[in-house]
């Protein structure tokens, strides 16, 4: 068991939560002061405290990488990508820096999340089996030993996927009722809910939807509190089955509230995911955009290993190149667009 001084505890345990903060992905107006905001840091030092007391591991959760997007104009395809792979990569590597502070270290559970709410989306249940497959052997391709994953399949092992979520929602899910005064209260909620709405709306305008944008929309709106439902219900469990992690979202957060918004790549959306986006290399580093957005500014698919990776974008009156960590090692399984 690794041990800290007594006196040191409160210094490491702050510097660990400083690195993390660093990453922030913070909610308009949600209240964080400074670059590393100190109310944060505040409000999750008993947790970073109490595994350094018992000299283990930092364990953070993160309810994430559920499945991709089903609309051709935001992703390259139903498997995880450079996008991911980066994100990922990112994940490990805050970890990695975490040991340099805390030997011990830290280690982050994506609980995956597609199982949830995939018939929501319209997403088939063997594309989400897929989807987590596929981001187990990329963890394992890129060395990333510091992230595990964990599925709703795990809570029910056997169960069919519709009694999986069935029971998901029996046990741990509010009330449609009690999200929406949540929402009508304003703040947080009403930008959760508006976020889960847009993405709604971007994933179910697909090419094959022959409605009208009107009632696509009054239906984004619906499914929107359900999907809040079970993800809250997800959430719920988690927090069951694992209540000494720090609890980490991709979603913006507020200021000191029970989970930390974390930012996964560099993009200028602060809802932007990989599972709802492409990567784009472009003046030496990488961001995400939409792939209908990335195909509008000009940018050049990129193939690896013949299978569509990444796009890239040289900007204006240079003849750069991608950067070099555009260049991965193939990846197994990823499906043609």
């Amino acid at each position: 068991m690794y041990d800290v001084a007594a006196p040191a505890v409160e210094t490491v345990a702050v510097d660990v939560l400083k690195e993390v903060l660093s990453h922030q992905r913070r909610l308009r107006d949600g209240g964080c002061a400074g670059e590393v905001c100190p109310r944060c840091v505040r409000h999750h030092l008993e947790a970073v405290r109490r595994a350094m007391a018992s000299g283990r591991r930092i364990e953070f959760v993160l309810p994430a990488f559920p499945t991709k997007s089903p609309n051709p104009a935001k992703v390259l395809g139903p498997l995880p990508d450079l996008a991911e792979e980066l994100a990922l990569r990112f994940l490990d590597g805050l970890c990695e820096r975490i040991a340099r502070i805390y030997p011990p270290g830290a280690v982050i559970l994506i609980c995956s999340d597609g199982r949830v709410f995939n018939d929501l989306l319209g997403v088939g249940d063997e594309n989400v089996t897929g989807y987590v497959r596929a981001l187990d052997r990329m963890i394992t391709r890129i060395g990333a030993t510091h992230l595990e994953q964990f599925t709703l399949d795990e809570v029910h092992p056997g169960a069919g996927h519709e009694d999986m979520r069935a029971m998901l929602s029996a046990g741990h899910a509010p009330t449609l009722e009690e999200l929406r005064e949540e929402v009508r209260g304003g703040g947080a909620p009403l930008a959760m809910y508006r976020g889960i709405t847009r993405f709604m709306l971007e994933d179910l305008s697909t090419p094959d939807y022959t409605g009208t944008r009107s009632a696509l929309q009054r239906r984004c709106r619906q499914l929107a509190y359900r999907v809040i439902q079970r993800s809250r219900a997800w959430g719920n469990l988690l927090d069951e089955l694992f209540p000494d992690a720090v609890r980490l979202s991709i979603h913006p957060q507020p200021c000191s509230t029970d989970k930390i918004g974390i930012l996964l790549a560099d993009t200028p959306d602060a809802w932007l995911t990989p599972w709802h986006s492409v990567a784009v290399a472009t003046g030496g580093r990488f961001t995400l955009m939409k792939r209908a957005d990335a195909e509008r500014a000009g940018a050049t698919l990129t193939y690896v290993a013949g299978r569509p990776s990444f796009y890239a974008l040289e900007p204006a009156g240079t003849g750069g190149s991608a950067p070099a960590a555009a260049h991965p090692e193939p990846l197994e399984g990823a499906a043609c667009a």
